[in-house]
């Protein structure tokens, strides 16, 4: 479905680039609408808030983020300029090639589901989890039901290998974080006796999941997009469930 739309997030990538003054301008004079139009952008559809994600190319672990939200006139405005990022230790690929443990951040269009954090929740309305210890991210292929999904059952989950994230052990990168609708379960996720979230239309087991937005520790990611705190403290209380946001990663 996302090689279709290829050449629209290459052109979204090259106007962006050449918006950069402009935008930078925008963010300085809000009230301003910017040149750009995320709208352009496949995948976008009617949301009102939209976070552009873009690389030189597809190898890079660099990236620039951007957001924008659309006014009730339609037009444009600049909520976050250029702003320094982090992706995927291998660069980026198209959503529908992406496989587990290359180290790519998938390209496509994601809307923000919920959100996370180590931290007291920073004043978003989306939904918030503050987690503790003992919860973790789960995407062990020889558990399908239980592919990437979030977990809060007090479990040592060894039999799951290194196909678990302890989320307390990334420290302040999970001090604020975005989940992006990456290869999430559909259908409904329920929590059985044993504490275990499981869904009844798991996940495909070979792409990966636990894609995020985070806090950036200055580092590539495993294929989540990383920004710095004061950043994405800021898109967090920016973030509006009724206006559905949407992170665009464009094609370079």
């Amino acid at each position: 479905m996302l090689r279709p739309a290829r050449m629209l997030f290459a052109g979204a990538a090259i106007a962006i680039a050449s918006l950069v003054a402009v935008v930078g301008g925008a963010s300085a004079a809000p009230a301003a609408p910017t040149a750009f139009d995320p709208s352009s952008l496949a995948g976008v559809g009617d949301s009102s808030q939209v976070i552009v994600v873009t690389a030189k190319n597809s190898r890079t672990s660099y990236a620039t983020v951007r957001a924008y939200e659309r006014r009730a006139d339609g037009t444009w405005r600049s909520v976050l300029g250029a702003t320094p990022a982090r992706i995927g230790y291998s660069g980026m690929v198209p959503a529908s090639d992406r496989r587990q443990g290359t180290g790519k951040t998938p390209i496509g269009a994601f809307p923000i589901v919920t959100t996370f954090g180590r931290l007291a929740n920073p004043g978003t309305e989306m939904p918030y989890v503050k987690f503790d210890r003992n919860d973790a991210w789960t995407y062990n292929p020889r558990s399908p039901s239980t592919y990437n999904l979030f977990q809060t059952a007090n479990r040592s989950w060894r039999s799951f290998g290194s196909y678990v994230e302890w989320l307390w052990r990334y420290g302040s990168q999970y001090n604020y974080v975005a989940v992006m609708d990456y290869n999430l379960p559909k259908g409904e996720v329920r929590t059985g006796a044993d504490g275990i979230r499981r869904a009844a239309n798991p996940a495909n087991t070979t792409k990966g999941g636990g894609i995020f937005l985070h806090v950036s520790n200055g580092k590539p990611t495993a294929g989540c997009i990383a920004i710095p705190q004061a950043q994405m403290a800021k898109v967090m209380r920016w973030l509006d469930p009724a206006k559905k946001p949407i992170v665009v990663v464009a094609r370079p």
